[in-house]
């Protein structure tokens, strides 16, 4: 009987260790919250190891739980959006051309992003200024300053 004590008690604290770290983890390595989900299935399978003297039905929980919670929180996440238009557009300024339906090096408030040109049938040279329209992750969508529509400063 204290053996089985034992070993209850030693699954319990191997859930939550595991659990604590996997939550700690997610503040370290954001997942999108993936290790906290797998973590707060761990501590969940700690609390319900008691009844559950398998190691493998617990892991079979385990990953029960975890897909559950991925389920039922995957509504609350926000929707990735492809295409970002910029609030104002902005200028700035080619460091390499820009081929045609390719990219090429934008100087942008202070650093170098990727810059694709919003005419995929226009090349921009470089060195030349452009009007910043739209962001699509980490590439920015430029069109040539010569070919914007007319700004007033």
């Amino acid at each position: 009987m204290a053996n089985a004590m034992d070993t209850t008690t030693l699954m319990v604290t191997f859930w939550l260790v595991v659990g604590i770290t996997l939550c700690a983890m997610e503040l370290i390595l954001p997942t999108a919250f993936i290790e906290a989900i797998l973590g707060v299935g761990a501590i969940i399978v700690a609390a319900i190891a008691p009844l559950v003297p398998s190691f493998s039905l617990q892991v079979l929980v385990w990953m029960i739980c975890s897909l559950v919670l991925v389920l039922i929180l995957r509504r609350f996440m926000p929707k990735p959006v492809p295409f970002t238009m910029m609030d104002d557009s902005r200028e700035a300024q080619t460091l390499t051309s820009i081929p045609a339906g390719d990219t090429g090096r934008v100087i942008y408030e202070g650093g170098s992003w990727r810059a694709r040109c919003g005419d995929e049938t226009l090349a921009i040279a470089a060195d030349e200024k452009v009007f910043v329209v739209a962001r699509k992750g980490y590439t920015l969508v430029v069109i040539p300053k010569a070919d914007a529509w007319p700004i007033e400063s």
